[in-house]
């Protein structure tokens, strides 16, 4: 038996400005339904986003986390620039930066943000 990864899957307070929040990398999303809506990340992976209020119908026990994040989504750039703008943009839209671009002393420059949720989201492009 094998298995190989689809989808990543992420809880949000709000579709619509998760939404708008993950547009700025690009990805289009399908039409929200039941409080489900994904987008492809390339191959057949796919990113899903569902509110707090229909994984609650399915899972009566979750609970929102709280803390740092514990899962992030990566973002690879083709330029060092394009890390720095990326990170630029998403500030001037008001989104949290939790660390500014930096080089990073494994060959990368490196950012990272946290979404609308508390998702870590990571910049990254090769130096």
């Amino acid at each position: 038996m094998s298995a190989k990864a689809a989808a990543i899957g992420i809880v949000v307070a709000d579709l619509s400005v998760s939404v708008a929040f993950y547009e700025h990398f690009g990805l289009v999303f399908s039409d929200p339904e039941h409080g489900h809506t994904e987008a492809g990340l390339g191959g057949a992976l796919r990113l899903m986003l569902d509110t707090e209020e229909s994984i609650q119908n399915f899972t009566s026990a979750w609970t929102r986390p709280f803390g740092s994040p514990r899962t992030t989504v990566c973002f690879q750039f083709e330029t060092a620039h394009d890390v720095d703008a990326k990170f630029a943009e998403l500030m001037e839209a008001g989104y949290h930066g939790l660390r500014g671009p930096w080089d990073a002393p494994w060959g990368q420059r490196y950012a990272s943000v946290i979404d609308p949720d508390g998702s870590g989201v990571d910049l990254f492009a090769l130096i």
